[in-house]
């Protein structure tokens, strides 16, 4: 459980205020304002998909179909008692919610790889009959159009009809001069939903008629004429049954919405979940975040991690500064982390980027951290942070920290994750130092992972000595004397206090007198690990200068390989064209032979013979050295000159075999040999030779049993990843063409990277159905057995 004033410590609710801001209604506004971190690793999970499946549609360049709608859920309430009917402009408030049902359920099916949306979304379906009737029947602006019915049509069309005529039969009473001398002015208007025209008030009784209003400054009477009354009682009647025809339009769909409300209400949850799933979505592109490991394992690992409110704040600025990122990790046989170094360094907003991308995971949410992140199940979160100084409830700053801190001693647990600021500060520096030491031996002792920042000399010595504690420091640049901003653990940091006094003006003599009354021994302890630091420096330069000499150690040993490879093609081709040569001698001595055979009639016929044996003999011999030296003078195919259909060589099976599919991003190419397909690197593929598998396919035919030549183990052990991938790819197609059910790879354990890669291999492998670890007498886990498909 974490609590709500943990929340707002760490700035959570001002980041989903600024992510909510991506809504279309206020509604799913509000559903991100309530994301609160979840119980179950399994809904984090969920989440973390539905998030990533919209951020894959949106790399596409395309975007979930979501515009502005409103909360139609009151609307709902209203419309179940049996008889109730929606206004117009209230049914036409369920539009814009069917609209986006309606096109996200055939949106989401056109792309492809997406693991979670299809399941959510397959429960929309916009409604689309009732959708159709709504669109027929009401516009944007909440009115019932014509179409709705067409009695309603009719009755409108008759309505315009008479309305014409009374506005042409009043223009024509305005213009006769006999009537026009008792008006006021020669416009026709209405008053109380009757055609009227202006006569002055000492002149109404000269035209017949009903008055409906008079003006305000009493000089003119609004009257209907009697001529039009007739036609004004029939508009009236008209009216009416516009009236009668609208509720009764408004009744039945209606009627059709409260059949459907569960249905329509189960859709709308839908929308406002994608529409908040949309917000953080868009806010994880912006920040470009990644989806973080959450563990069993009480441990935390960031590697990259920046605090999105700091990134955001630099955003808004303008200012060209990053946000520099902060690399930790905490747990295992180390569980307490005490971080020091100077005022304003970052030791607070390291334990806040802690406590805010924690939340952030526990809530589903992408981090701004690197992928390999990863974040414990955590039951708790406790945090001791700010001052917390109350009049009102007679505390001190001490008095509110130790308050916190009870309250965190009490519920702390091997589940939970604490954060302390400026841990034994606020009273007497030896006291301090001997309460916060306990507090951090308590904590250890439940188990909890504890992140804490203090500027007290005697907790960093404490940490240092004490199993199973960390010191961590800001670095500091000690020339400039401004903070670095990056987290070195293994080493305590200083405040430099004096050094910055001095730096902001502090008189010289003055600080030299707070050296003085600080005593030898500090300053002496503050010299010698300022000495500590630039050795360290020093020394990783060193190291950094010598992994450089590496690197271009290795550059020169990869050139010398080429360089001996490009010898080793140039001797092959000088061998080759030898051998050429000598063929062509050869075949030339043959010619002459032929020609002079009728003139060696003296010889015997069989030594004749023999003699052109023994020379076609010699002529074969030559034919296979030079096979054997000779270039393959097309060299390796690239995937541009491949298509399916082909028939290629493939070095690794020794005979040809034909495309039957090309995976250009993975540079591979399926290759049909036999009754088999198999899946080759494109450096394996050549030219075709004509050289077909078939003696190999009689045999695999007559027989059931794999065949023999054919290893079913490959021992990998000490050779690097890419060796081993190399060897693996051929045995795999091998062993799949002789027939094996089932190979044993073996890796050994080392630091466990090359049985990774292989088992990585191994799942995306179109040869592979399944595999599994060794069992204790084939190997256990220095071996995996692999079922072939």
């Amino acid at each position: 459980m974490i609590s709500k004033n943990t929340l707002q410590l760490l700035e959570f609710d001002r980041l989903l205020e600024i992510i909510s801001s991506a809504g279309h209604s206020d509604i799913s506004k509000q559903a991100v304002l309530d994301i609160a971190p979840l119980f179950s690793g399994d809904d984090m999970q969920d989440r973390f998909l539905l998030i990533e499946d919209i951020r894959r549609i949106s790399s596409q360049g395309f975007f979930l179909r979501l515009h502005a709608f409103q909360d139609i859920t009151y609307l709902l309430g209203r419309v179940r008692p049996q008889g109730s009917v929606l206004e117009a402009s209230e049914i036409s408030a369920f539009v814009p919610v069917l609209e986006m049902a309606l096109e996200i359920s055939t949106q989401v099916p056109e792309f492809e790889g997406l693991k979670a949306l299809p399941e959510l979304t397959g429960q929309l379906s916009g409604q689309p009959e009732l959708l159709r009737t709504i669109q027929k029947s009401i516009d944007a602006d909440g009115r019932v159009k014509d179409s709705a019915s067409p009695v309603l049509a009719g009755i409108r069309r008759e309505l315009r009809r008479l309305e014409i005529s009374i506005q042409k039969k009043l223009e024509e009473m305005t213009r006769d001069t006999s009537l026009s001398v008792f008006l006021q002015d020669d416009f026709i208007t209405k008053r109380a939903g009757r055609w009227v025209i202006p006569v002055r008030m000492d002149s109404k009784g000269m035209v017949p008629g009903v008055v409906h209003d008079i003006s305000k400054s009493g000089e003119t009477a609004f009257i209907e004429p009697l001529a039009v009354i007739h036609f004004s009682n029939e508009l009236e009647n008209l009216s009416a049954e516009e009236k009668a025809e609208e509720l009764r339009i408004l009744r039945a769909i209606s009627a059709v919405i409260r059949e459907r409300a569960d249905e329509i209400a189960a859709e709308f949850a839908v929308i406002v979940h994608l529409d908040m799933l949309n917000c953080i979505a868009r806010f994880s592109d912006q920040l470009r975040m990644e989806v973080p490991e959450i563990s069993g394992s009480n441990a935390i690992r960031l590697l990259h991690a920046r605090h999105p409110l700091l990134v955001m704040a630099l955003e808004k600025t303008g200012s060209d500064r990053e946000v520099v990122p902060l690399d930790l990790q905490l747990g295992g046989d180390e569980t307490c982390m005490v971080i020091t170094g100077s005022n304003a360094g970052g030791k607070t907003i390291s334990i806040k980027t802690v406590g805010l991308l924690l939340c952030m995971a526990l809530s589903g949410m992408p981090v701004p951290a690197g992928s390999s992140s990863s974040f414990p199940l955590v039951s708790s979160l406790l945090v001791d942070m700010g001052d917390e100084q109350s009049i009102e409830s007679n505390l001190s700053t001490f008095s509110a920290h130790v308050r916190n801190i009870a309250q965190v001693l009490e519920t702390a647990d091997a589940r939970a994750v604490v954060l302390i600021d400026e841990l034994g500060t606020g009273t007497d520096p030896d006291e301090g130092t001997a309460l916060a030491c306990a507090v951090l031996k308590e904590l250890q002792q439940k188990g909890s992972l504890v992140f804490a920042t203090t500027h007290l000399m005697g907790i960093k010595g404490f940490v240092h000595r004490a199993p199973g504690m960390a010191n961590a420091s800001m670095e500091f640049d000690k020339k400039t004397l401004t903070p670095l901003y990056r987290l070195r653990t293994g080493e305590p940091g200083q405040s430099y206090a004096l050094e910055i006094a001095r730096k902001f003006g502090l008189p010289a003599h003055v600080v030299d007198a707070a050296k003085e009354l600080l005593g030898g021994g500090k300053v002496e302890l503050d010299n010698l690990m300022a000495d500590l630091n630039e050795k360290r420096a020093e020394y990783e330069g060193l190291l950094s200068e010598l992994q450089m000499k590496r690197e271009e150690a290795e550059l020169k040993i990869k050139e010398a390989e080429k360089r001996i490879a490009e010898a080793e093609t140039k001797k092959r081709e000088t061998l080759s064209a030898a051998h050429r040569e000598a063929l062509d001698i050869v075949s030339d001595i043959k010619r002459q032979m032929r020609a002079e055979l009728d003139d060696i009639k003296k010889k015997e016929k069989q030594e004749l013979q023999d003699k052109i044996k023994e020379v076609e003999q010699r002529q074969r011999q030559i034919t296979e050295t030079l096979a054997q030296y000779a270039m393959d003078e097309t060299g390796a195919l690239s995937i541009e000159d491949i298509h399916i259909g082909d028939m290629v060589f493939v070095k690794s099976l020794g005979y040809d075999g034909a495309v039957s599919g090309i995976m250009a991003k993975a540079e591979r190419v399926k290759i049909i040999s036999g009754s088999k397909e198999i899946l080759v690197p494109i450096s394996d593929i050549r030219i075709k030779k004509g050289r077909l598998p078939a003696e190999k396919k009689d045999k695999i035919r007559q027989q059931d049993t794999p065949d023999e030549m054919v290893p079913s183990r490959i021992n990998l052990v000490g050779m690097r990843v890419d060796e081993a991938l190399s060897k693996l790819e051929p045995f795999l197609n091998h062993a799949s063409l002789a027939g094996f059910r089932e190979v044993t790879i073996i890796h050994g354990y080392g630091t466990g990277i090359l049985a990774k890669a292989v088992r990585e291999h191994l799942t995306r492998h179109p040869l592979v159905r399944q595999f599994r670890p060794g069992e204790p007498s084939e190997g256990a886990g220095g071996v995996t057995v692999v079922e072939l498909a």
